[in-house]
This record gives structure tokens, C-alpha cells and sequence, in this order.
């Protein structure tokens, strides 16, 4: 029977649970165990695929077509789980099954109540998600004390009742803030979070105590008394450079350590092994240089909206020992020819997805940019589609070349409504969603950075590339170098005359890990740093000769 590790947070929210329950799901599995992670939700939509970026940042895409929330990114990046549509549960799912069924008649005329109801549902899923794994870790979003969030409380507390106290832990997010006027961390929010979760019935096992500095001793104490945990389960999740410090910080506590006593489990594991882990960490604080990447994009006022995007570009410059410096542009700002001398810093350009008609001319004058001074392009879902859109209006003539998307009846849809989805009006769920497998073109620069010819990628999308103008397009040098086994979909675009200008129409962003950095973010930056050095070569080879000359004198 798998084990259970219930975390949850309060105080205030952003305080870094989801990455809190990766770490601990990472030093599981440096011990020998097989984990996996489920997020609760308690908004109503039924997923997040039809919410806003701005308010609830990127939606990110599993191999089964699951969107959900952006917390599974952060599972995926830390750990070996591979996560699938049961990995992410909202009340709105919960209350759409149930209602379904009360419609279908199988409560049999009984009134239905959150209580037993609703929490039996929620604890299905929970126990759904175990599989052959050996601890499952489960992450219930919101504060404690949100309403929202009570049904999914009661359904851990009545879970945890059920698996026995060996079989379960339950680790609690909170809030220790640094008082500046007095010079003082406070521990009274604690207190006051781990009383709401008493008052419904759960006691926490471990505090994780989100603060800007390490918690001293007497206040571990001082929390610990007052929780009613061990002082050694009072961990600091002090604020690090990057979230990849965590789990080196958690293990530095014995954060798995305290868990696998909690759960009878220390005389199976084995020894702790972080030695990769350690190294990637290293070289991220400490790179051999750096690039600049501009991402050009409509939602990069808030950066969650690309998480798992700028992860991947983090990932891209660890394979080459340097750090990935990104500056968020607002495509609206951009304008031709103004543009120009703004985008002339980057060592490579990237439009990512997107969805609507904002911001798409700045778009298409950035990536004309890239492909006129030959900077490295890497356009994903709406950058491929724009990067076509640009190539068949500045290169091929076609000057009212658009996708329907923005331009319903423009005379040239070189970008069109997927042919499955003509007719459907509906938004969720109604994309081409998930991961399909995909060919590459011999020796294409996709080719080159797999290293393989067939590939599989995880899509989110709704537009496809119109093959009627295909012939025009590759007549003046853009080449189709992915597409599916049934030569329906094109996949990957890219233009034969340019270093590095390549559009693909999946999201490579959801696969790349730290440890693993996907191919086509590798080869990018790859390209970047080429790119980098041939612009600076000539200012050093100028410097030298001065300074020759001047030795010379």
C-alpha cells in the first residue's frame, strides 16, 4: 500500500508549496522510492484551460492531454513522475462527477452532501493516482481557512484516519516574516495557521517556515512548543536564488530524513545521492558566461504565464555552462523599423504561445528582425504560426497572408482552424491536446538536435499550418523539417539560408528538466552562444590589434 504526504499551506498564498512538495518528492527518490504527486484545487473551473494567464499563470500540458495547473511543471522538473489527467483535481471536476451521477440516478434517491459525497470523491482520486508507486504525494492548493478549501481538508483528514498515522504525514507551508521595525522574525502567523488546521481535526507532522533568513534556534523551539512538533520537523525554507536550492536546503535539515521515520520507512532506504543534483546547482550559481535571450510575448507582466518556458531557457544555457539572462518584451511595443535597434542586444529572439490577435505585429516584426540579421529564432506554437505568417508576407509577397485566428477572412490563411474542430465553438478542452509523435526531416537542424528521427511532443493548440501553401513557401526557402507519420500536421518549420531560425507547433518547454534540458532549448542556446561570439569576436580582435600597436609604440 502506498504511503501519503499531504502538504498544504497558509498565512498567505505564493508561499512555495508546490515547490516544497517537488523537493521532498526529489529526496524520496534520491533514497529509493517511486513517487508520485497530485495537486487539489478548489476553484470551480473544471480545469484551468479556459482561466486567464494573468491570474492563474501557465497552463501546463501532460502526455494525455491534461491541462493543468502549473504546480505538475514543477513535479515533472524535480522528479521521475510521469503525470496524467488524475495528477491534477479541481472542486469543479469533483462536483461535475457527482452531479453527472446524481442525473444518472446511481445515489438512488438519497440526498447528496459534501459530507460523505463530495470527500469520498476526493479521496478516490487520491488513492486513484498510487499505482505501483511507494509514496504519494498529494497538495492541496489554497490557505487553510479559504472556504473553498474545506471539503478537500476534511476529505486528507478523514484519508489520513483511514491510512493509519505510519502510513501518512501531513507537512504544513507557512509564513515567518521578518519584522524590520523590530528587528524580530515573527512566529504568531504560524501559530495561528496551525491553530485553523487544529480546529479541523488535522495536526501537522512538519512546518516548513517559509522566511527571508535562517530561524534560529529559539524560535524553532518557540514554534515548535506552540505546534506541538518535534523542534527537529521545524524546517526554514529560507528565500534562495533558485528553486533548485531547495531540496540541497530541505536535505541540509533532514527534511526526508524526519518523513521516512514518520512514515516506517528508514530501514528501507538507502543512501541519500545528490551528487548530480549538486553539480547542476554549481553550475547555475556559477555559469562561464552568459547570453541574453529577448522573449518576446503578450503576457510577460506576469512571468508564471511562461514558467515552465523559462525553465527551459534556464536548462538550455545549463547544457553550456552559462546563464540564461531573459528581458520580458511586450510585443505591443514593438514597432518597424523602431524595433531594430532595440532587439540588436539579445543573442537570440523567442515568441512563445499565445492565444488572440494582441500583439501579434510586434511579433511578427521581431522574429523579421531575427530572420533578416540572422539572430537565433525559436518561435513555439504562435511564434511558428507568426514566424509563417512573417515569411509569407516579407518573402513570399503575400502581403495579407494571417491566420483565421486574427483575420477571419483574410485571402491568404497560411495559418488555419485545425479541420477537427471546424464547427466547435466550445473552449475547454476542445484542442489538440497532449503528445503526438512526430518525423523529422534528414538533417534538418531539428534532425541535428534530437539527434533521432521520430520524436513525440505535447501540444495546446487550435491552429495548424494551411499545406495548401506549402509549395509557395518552400519555393522561397522555408523548410518543413517535422511533421506527423500521416503527413497531415506540419510540426516544425524552419528557413534554409539562416544559422538558427526554427518554429515548432508543440510545446517543448513541458519536457525539459535540469538535469535533462530538452533538445531544441539546447541547440537554441547553443546558437545563441555561437551568435554571441561572432558579434563580439571583432570588438576583440580590435582590441588586440590596438593593444599590439600600442606595445609596438
Amino acid at each position: 500500500m502506498a504511503k501519503y504526504i499531504f502538504v498544504t499551506g497558509g498565512v498567505v498564498s505564493s508561499l512555495g508549496k508546490g515547490i516544497a512538495a517537488a523537493s521532498i518528492g526529489f529526496l524520496l527518490e534520491s533514497r529509493g522510492f517511486t513517487v508520485t504527486l497530485q495537486k487539489m484545487d478548489p476553484y470551480l473551473n473544471v480545469d484551468p484551460g479556459t482561466m486567464s494567464p494573468f491570474q492563474h499563470g501557465e497552463v501546463f500540458v501532460t502526455d494525455d492531454g491534461a491541462e493543468t495547473d502549473l504546480d505538475l511543471g514543477h513535479y515533472e522538473r524535480f522528479t521521475h513522475a510521469r503525470l496524467t489527467q488524475a495528477n491534477n483535481l479541481t472542486s469543479g471536476r469533483v462536483y461535475e462527477q457527482i452531479i453527472y451521477r446524481e442525473r444518472r440516478g446511481d445515489y438512488l434517491g438519497k440526498t447528496v452532501q459534501v459530507i460523505p459525497h463530495v470527500t469520498d470523491e476526493i479521496k478516490s482520486w487520491a488513492r486513484r493516482v498510487a499505482g505501483d508507486s511507494d509514496i504519494v504525494i498529494v497538495e492541496i492548493g489554497g490557505t487553510v481557512g479559504d472556504i473553498e478549501s474545506l471539503p478537500f481538508m476534511e476529505a486528507i483528514r478523514q484519508l489520513r484516519q483511514e491510512l493509519g498515522r505510519r502510513n501518512s504525514v501531513h507537512a504544513h507551508v507557512t509564513l515567518v516574516p521578518w519584522i524590520a521595525a523590530a528587528q524580530e522574525l515573527k512566529t504568531k502567523p504560524t501559530q495561528h495557521s496551525v491553530k485553523e488546521l487544529r480546529a479541523i481535526g488535522i495536526q501537522p507532522d512538519m512546518l516548513i517556515c517559509r522566511a527571508e533568513r535562517e530561524l534560529p534556534d529559539d524560535v524553532k523551539g518557540k514554534i515548535a512548543l506552540f505546534c506541538d512538533v518535534g523542534q527537529d520537523a521545524v524546517i526554514t525554507a529560507k528565500d534562495v536564488d533558485s528553486v533548485y536550492e531547495v531540496p540541497l536546503v530541505f536535505a541540509g535539515q533532514g527534511v526526508d530524513d524526519a518523513i521516512l521515520r514518520f512514515l516506517d520507512l528508514e530501514a528501507q532506504a538507502g543512501p541519500r545521492n545528490l551528487e548530480r543534483w549538486t553539480r547542476m546547482v554549481n553550475s547555475l550559481k556559477n555559469p562561464k558566461g552568459q547570453v541574453s535571450i529577448g522573449l518576446v510575448g503578450k503576457y510577460v507582466e506576469y512571468e508564471d504565464s511562461y514558467k515552465s518556458l523559462k525553465e527551459a531557457l534556464l536548462h538550455g544555457g545549463l547544457a553550456h555552462g552559462v546563464r540564461t539572462n531573459i528581458e520580458w518584451i511586450e510585443a505591443e511595443g514593438l514597432h518597424w523599423p523602431d524595433c531594430v535597434e532595440r532587439l540588436r542586444k539579445f543573442d537570440g529572439i523567442l515568441v512563445p504561445g499565445g492565444f488572440g490577435e494582441r500583439g501579434i505585429p510586434g511579433m511578427i516584426n521581431a522574429i523579421r528582425f531575427a530572420r533578416e540579421y540572422k539572430a537565433p529564432y525559436f518561435g513555439i506554437c504562435l511564434g511558428m504560426q507568426t514566424m509563417v505568417i512573417e515569411f509569407a508576407r516579407n518573402v513570399c509577397g503575400l502581403a495579407e497572408a494571417d491566420s483565421t485566428e486574427f483575420r477571419p477572412a483574410t485571402p491568404h490563411r497560411v495559418i488555419y482552424k485545425l479541420r477537427e474542430l471546424k464547427g466547435v465553438d466550445a473552449l475547454g478542452g476542445t484542442m489538440r491536446l497532449g503528445a503526438y509523435p512526430c518525423i523529422l526531416g534528414e538533417g534538418t537542424a531539428a534532425h541535428r538536435a534530437y539527434g533521432t528521427r521520430e520524436i513525440s511532443e505535447r501540444h495546446r493548440h487550435r491552429y495548424e499550418f494551411n499545406r495548401d501553401y506549402e509549395e509557395i513557401l518552400t519555393r522561397h526557402g522555408l523548410r518543413i523539417s517535422g511533421q506527423t507519420p500521416d503527413g497531415v500536421y506540419v510540426e516544425i518549420c524552419e528557413a534554409g539560408d539562416h544559422p538558427w531560425y526554427l518554429g515548432c507547433q508543440f510545446h517543448p518547454e513541458f519536457k525539459s528538466k535540469p538535469l535533462e534540458p530538452h533538445p531544441l532549448f539546447r541547440a537554441f542556446i547553443g546558437a545563441a552562444v555561437e551568435y554571441r561570439d561572432r558579434r563580439f569576436a571583432p570588438r576583440r580582435e580590435s582590441s588586440e590589434y590596438t593593444m599590439q600597436a600600442s606595445h609596438a609604440d
